[in-house]
């Protein structure tokens, strides 16, 4: 990897394009590195997960909305939608909208955590899209998608989005665009203004996923997708950019993150170098938001040396600065105790997870959540004991630059009404790559069986877990069925409507 350092230039230094970072974030795309081969095999594995999340949320109404937004711009020659047959195709960017949303509506898929926070398999819905609708081969997806977590895993490392209350899909959006530009092959030039179309649209704030948390968390990654698809078909036709995107004097830098003395390092792959960063990103056992994952299985284990819930006097969870005021009560947010909050808040709320987990010794995508799961009393008693504190141990780990010592768990001390204190700690979850039962292919086919479980047929399953395995040698024809079909009297919402605009 070779590091870049990124800084704000005033307009008359004129910054050349060559050393601007829009430009090297392009040429990730452009330069055609071997395959690695244990890469390929996650991609394969992602895709699968992807599927498994999507099919499992299909009929939930935002996910449903998005499909009949979609199902208003019909293409013969276009992209595929989750849940429909490949014989319906629709324009690519809105199938990427719609499947994005599919995709991010449970919370239970990748992610990658460093400097800010990323779902890089966002990344694939546009991508695969924008193939199906160019006819590309397995091959180039390959490419794009491999180029887009690349990017999207540098970016992360590098600039903290949060910080400054922006959104992560900034860094979503032109992970993307070289995502698709990779795919197409297309020259750097064209990328590279692309990206800077993505960059300048997809700075957004955090309100996103702040007090009341609305169904928008699952739209903005699609949004995002959706945006670097009509970014590169603009750039396609010869338009331009604002340039330098990331080192101009009115940039995202000098205005919306460190400032006009910021100086940032990016480390980007060196030509020839594989792309390998996919590796160390990691996918969910448990649909919640990441920093959850450790503490639910932590939870499991620690209700076993409890005999009665009601005794607990308090339950406090040290942790890292980022799981303390994101989904923790560093937020503020009193939501993140309320019962009747919405089920994108309560994903976001460590509270109301561990002590769900904590009570159940188990996690289900729906009935974990369920408003009458929520309301019950002995529960909102439990969840209101809970607290968290930021360790800067466990921020230090969290950060740690060697992905074998990162850790996104914490130390539970539990203080019972007698004054017992029960105490355990879990740097990782049991799924990630350092845990104690890491995710193998296996488990993403044990998931993706779990959450399709009586809506995708048998027949249905075996084809699409055998052409995917197959992904590097699929022809044009066989990337355009890398879809899951459910029976159309299970889906709801298949048909257009006239309820909006489209």
């Amino acid at each position: 990897m070779q590091k870049h350092v990124v800084r704000v230039y005033p307009s008359k230094a004129r910054l050349p394009r060559e050393e601007q970072l829009a430009w090297k974030l392009a040429q990730v795309a452009t330069d055609e590195a071997p395959l690695d081969a244990a890469a390929v095999e996650m991609v394969i594995n992602r895709i699968i997960d992807n599927a498994a999340v999507a099919v499992a949320a299909l009929n939930r109404r935002p996910v449903a909305n998005a499909r009949t937004q979609a199902l208003a711009h019909p293409n013969p020659a276009g992209a595929t939608l989750f849940g429909l047959p490949a014989t319906q195709r629709f324009s690519c960017e809105w199938a990427a909208w719609a499947n994005g949303v599919a995709v991010r509506e449970l919370d239970f898929h990748d992610t990658f955590l460093a400097a800010d926070y990323a779902h890089p398999a966002d990344n694939i819905p546009p991508i695969l899209a924008v193939a199906q609708q160019t006819g590309r081969r397995g091959m180039d997806v390959l490419r794009g998608i491999l180029a887009a977590y690349e990017v999207h895993v540098s970016l992360v490392k590098a600039i903290c989005l949060h910080k400054h209350k922006k959104d992560h899909i900034a860094h979503l959006a032109p992970a993307a665009t070289v995502g698709i530009g990779a795919l197409l092959a297309l020259p750097t030039e064209v990328i590279y203004q692309a990206v800077q179309q993505a960059v300048h649209v997809s700075f957004q704030t955090r309100q996103s996923r702040k007090g009341e948390i609305s169904s928008w968390k699952a739209y903005a990654p699609a949004f995002a997708g959706k945006q670097a698809i009509e970014a590169i078909d603009r750039a396609m036709r010869g338009e331009t950019s604002p340039s330098p995107i990331y080192e101009g004097e009115d940039s995202v830098i000098a205005w919306m993150l460190d400032g006009p003395e910021a100086l940032y390092e990016v480390a980007l792959p060196e030509p020839g170098e594989p792309r390998r960063q996919i590796l160390e990103t990691y996918t969910k056992e448990h649909s919640a938001e990441y920093q959850a994952q450790a503490l639910i299985d932590l939870a499991f284990r620690m209700r076993e040396k409890i005999d009665d819930f009601e005794k607990i006097k308090e339950v406090v969870i040290y942790t890292s600065h980022h799981t303390h005021y994101v989904i923790g009560s560093g937020s503020g947010d009193p939501q993140k105790y309320d019962p009747e909050a919405s089920r994108e808040t309560l994903d976001h709320s460590i509270m109301y997870i561990f002590a769900v987990a904590l009570q159940d010794g188990s996690w289900h995508h729906e009935r974990s959540y369920a408003p009458e799961r929520a309301r019950r009393s002995d529960t909102v008693r439990l969840w209101r004991k809970v607290r968290t504190v930021e360790d800067p141990a466990w921020t230090a780990r969290y950060h740690h630059p060697d992905p074998a010592q990162k850790a996104f768990g914490g130390r539970v001390e539990i203080i019972f009404e007698d004054g017992r204190v029960l105490v355990d700690e879990l740097a990782v979850a049991n799924a990630h790559p350092n845990g104690a039962r890491p995710f193998d292919r296996e488990d993403y086919i044990r998931k993706f069986d779990v959450l399709t479980d009586g809506i995708v047929t048998p027949a249905e399953r075996d084809r699409f877990l055998a052409l995917v395995a197959r992904l590097p040698e699929l022809s044009p024809e066989e990337v355009q069925q890398l879809n899951v079909e459910v029976p159309l009297s299970w889906l709801t919402y298949r048909e257009r409507d006239r309820r909006g605009i489209f």
